[in-house]
């Protein structure tokens, strides 16, 4: 397995993962799909606000792809981020997710960020479990914040101080 930065040949590849997850998962909260030019915007934004987006590469075939982000837009939020991370059906328990978060990890603490925040819906279990085993504090949990297929969605926080 390589993990290294995504480029625009990964586009179709992140935006396959990606609109797996909205059609079939409450990983994502969005209920749309997107399309190449919406993560191509989304590749070029964070690559301008110097923020990671990695891939994990199996074989040649993008297995997952992971990024952080602002947590929130004010100023005071600036030294924390809020991480994403997905891996597609065909690898999960592989160790894909692992290792692109071990990566992102890595990034933030050179980056000078403090705290990377998991917003992780919370009947994911397999992703609390990842994030538990990486460091992250047990989970804060906001009860019905979201709605997805008909059905109110529990968020999930877990934090990680880096510094």
């Amino acid at each position: 397995m390589i993990i290294r930065d995504a480029t625009d040949a990964d586009l179709v590849a992140i935006l396959d993962i990606h609109n797996t997850a909205v059609r079939e998962s409450l990983a994502i909260w969005h209920e749309a799909e997107e399309t190449r030019d919406d993560r191509a915007a989304w590749l070029t934004g964070h690559q301008l606000a110097g923020e990671p987006v990695l891939v994990a590469e199996i074989d040649g075939v993008v297995a997952g792809y992971a990024t952080y982000g602002r947590f929130r837009p004010k100023s005071g939020y600036r030294h924390s981020v809020e991480n994403s991370v997905y891996v597609a059906d065909a690898f999960h328990r592989r160790g894909v997710g692992r290792a692109l978060m071990v990566e992102l990890i890595a990034r933030a603490r050179a980056a000078d960020i403090h705290v990377i925040v998991a917003a992780i819906e919370a009947s994911n279990l397999g992703s609390i479990a990842l994030h538990r085993e990486l460091g992250f504090e047990e989970p804060v949990v906001l009860r019905e914040v979201g709605i997805k297929f008909d059905q109110w969605l529990d968020l999930a926080f877990m934090r990680l101080q880096l510094d």
